[in-house]
């Protein structure tokens, strides 16, 4: 009859190593949605969730060319593997999303007179990143990267084309904070579901010699980029507003 083969230590550390840098890595974005860590706080989470996945990773290989040839138990190096490829898989493909995109957090169909924040300006009392339109620099980055964003033309007349707009504002589940169909102008605020960062956004309904115009600006309450998510909304909205009758 032969024991059962051991774990190694290497393989224990890597596994608790591995647990708690996936725990992090789960937990914090969940943990700042709900106010209970900070933005530099859960990022600071993150930061040590990958450090904590590496060392995981590196223990596990360890312990599994370790017990080669030997009775000892690979299971917990095996698992811890797992572990930390999940932590730094999702972070590495994070970062190779933002690589692709330009660092800026501010995106609109109209680089030349961006629709301007009025109501939701107080709500953006404690926000990292000024209303204040980026100029040249910014939309330069924007055409090289989301050529594709442009306004929507509608033939309807102003007033359906802000019925429209403001039903898919309310379809995307976005905090409708003004809705001012005189001026032509819908304010909200969109709510990431995971971190749950808020990133605002205004659409601008005008009328055209054939029907009306759409032109949407979102952007980032804080970051310097957006992993190119405002553009993305803008995409998802106008396509909600083509959609809606």
């Amino acid at each position: 009859m032969y024991d059962e083969p051991r774990t190694s230590r290497a393989s224990r550390l890597a596994a608790a190593l591995g647990t708690i840098a996936l725990l992090a890595f789960v937990v914090t974005g969940p943990l700042h949605h709900l106010g209970w860590v900070g933005v530099t706080g859960a990022f600071s989470m993150l930061k040590w969730a990958v450090y904590g996945a590496l060392a995981s990773l590196v223990l596990a290989i360890g312990g599994i060319v370790a017990a080669a040839g030997r009775r000892t138990s690979t299971a917990a190096a095996k698992t811890a593997l797992v572990m930390s490829l999940i932590v730094i898989g999702s972070v590495a493909v994070l970062a190779f999303k933002g690589s692709r995109v330009p660092a800026i957090h501010d995106v609109t169909t109209d680089t030349l007179q961006p629709p301007p924040f009025l109501a939701i300006v107080p709500l953006r009392s404690d926000a990292v990143n000024p209303v204040d339109y980026g100029g040249a620099d910014v939309a330069a980055k924007q055409r090289a990267a989301f050529p594709d964003l442009a306004p929507l033309l509608l033939d309807v007349a102003p007033a359906a084309a802000f019925d429209r707009a403001l039903a898919a504002a309310r379809t995307l589940g976005w905090e409708l904070v003004a809705s001012d169909p005189a001026a032509g102008r819908i304010e909200a605020t969109d709510t990431t579901f995971w971190f749950g960062f808020k990133d605002d956004v205004v659409v601008r309904v005008t009328p055209q010699p054939t029907g009306s115009r759409i032109d949407v600006r979102s952007l980032s309450r804080v970051g310097v980029g957006d992993l190119g998510a405002n553009a993305a909304r803008i995409r998802k909205y106008l396509a909600a507003v083509k959609a809606a009758s």
